[in-house]
């Protein structure tokens, strides 16, 4: 019979409290509020479609209808999507007469999304 000792490496076999460790990390850990605001961030990263959405956004400056060709979705679907990124300071949009262009909100938004591609094609 073959032993499973899997869990066994995930466990601390210890009862020794680092305190000088634990005392510093808790100095500075954010506070909770942001926290929370950063999970609810990147839950917003959790779906396919706003990632191509960021990424499209990340190459060029589009319109709803472009993006909805591009991705072969629904504009309303699109909309929907953008209105998600846009309320995660993800996105922003201006207008061109009477065209409404969406575009990164910020140099951030591409770092965060670059750092993720990076780390998943870590080897």
């Amino acid at each position: 019979m073959m032993v499973d000792n899997r869990n066994e490496l995930d466990r601390c076999d210890c009862n020794v409290i680092h305190e000088n460790v634990v005392n510093e990390v808790r100095e500075k850990m954010p506070d909770e509020e942001n926290l929370y605001d950063l999970a609810e961030l990147f839950k917003v990263f959790g779906d396919t479609t706003r990632i191509k959405i960021l990424w499209a956004l990340a190459e060029s400056d589009m319109c709803v209808c472009d993006i909805s060709v591009l991705l072969n979705m629904t504009q309303s679907a699109i909309s929907h999507q953008l209105r998600v990124l846009k309320q995660a300071r993800l996105v922003r949009n201006r207008k061109d007469g009477k065209i409404v262009f969406y575009s990164l909100d910020d140099a951030h938004v591409k770092q965060i999304f670059n750092q993720g591609l990076i780390h998943i094609n870590e080897k």
